[in-house]
């Protein structure tokens, strides 16, 4: 039996077809594992007498930084970023220092798919550390939830409150409460220390969970509102109040929609291509050239 050959460029048309019609799965598994194993982390700068930084953030055994804060000041807090779940170095060097120049200070932090991390430089810059804090995302239904970070060096101890009730009596400078649940409601929040006091009022809707930051501001003491989830159990995708220094750029989007155009592309100039070749054949035959 005798098969019909078949053209080179037809074999070449059938294979990009073949290859552009795979592309939207290949596309919907890239995405899918893009998602699959993500958890979030955020950087902060605490540490009210320490200066400026740059504040670097590496999976384990890559040297090349996934996310530069630069010039991160006291009382900046960054967005949470989205990582793939894994293990990662935290490195803080003195603002404007050289990438390859030693660390002030390192840790480390395994981040588990579907949890949220701050990594926060806290103490006074002769005790500076790098603290690694659990981030709750849920919250009872009809509650939210609250903790306190006190990063006042001002006023060493202070007493917080929600609704006029002490919920941290006695908050200790450097120090990170646990969480405690309360009422869904809009909120009088106070920070009172042996000289100043903060006052601020928050929506605290049910499903949030926050974290209270007391600050050395300007004028006395200051009250900063972090929220480590929105509702559903995830934590927001925006910034917070507080100042951010800068992310290093992220790298683009997946190439497959580009690949998609170019192979498109490919295939119209096959087909094209193709065209003309079988004109060309039929002129030929007609002429007999």
């Amino acid at each position: 039996m005798r098969f019909a050959r078949i053209p080179g460029k037809l074999v070449m048309l059938v294979a990009a077809s073949a290859l552009l019609i795979g592309m939207p799965a290949a596309a919907a598994s890239a995405a899918s594992a893009a998602t699959a194993g993500t958890g979030w982390i955020r950087l902060a700068h605490l540490s009210p007498n320490t200066p400026p930084v740059d504040v670097y953030l590496y999976s384990f055994g890559d040297s090349n930084a996934q996310i530069v804060l630069h010039h991160v000041a006291y009382g900046t807090v960054s967005p949470y970023e989205a990582v793939a779940a894994g293990d990662y170095s935290v490195a803080m060097r003195s603002a404007g220092a050289a990438a390859s120049s030693q660390p002030v200070l390192s840790t480390s932090v395994t981040v588990k798919a579907d949890h949220a991390y701050t990594v926060a430089g806290m103490g006074p810059e002769s005790g500076l550390r790098l603290q690694v804090l659990n981030d709750q995302l849920t919250t009872p239904s009809g509650k939210s939830s609250v903790r306190v970070i006190q990063a006042s060096l001002k006023q060493q101890t202070v007493k917080f409150t929600c609704g006029g009730q002490a919920i941290v009596p006695k908050a200790t400078f450097a120090s990170v409460s646990s969480y405690q649940a309360i009422p869904a409601n809009t909120w009088t929040m106070e920070a009172i220390g042996s000289s100043s006091k903060a006052t601020a009022r928050y929506n605290m809707g049910a499903g949030t969970v926050h974290t209270m930051v007391v600050l050395d501001g300007a004028n006395g003491l200051e009250i900063v509102n972090l929220v480590d989830a929105a509702g559903a159990g995830k934590p927001p995708a925006g910034g917070v109040t507080t100042g951010f220094g800068g992310t290093a750029g992220h790298g683009p989007g997946s190439p497959l929609p580009w690949l998609a155009v170019v192979g498109a592309g490919g295939l119209i100039a096959l087909a094209g291509g193709y065209r003309l070749r079988r004109s060309s054949l039929r002129r030929q035959l007609n002429t007999g050239v």
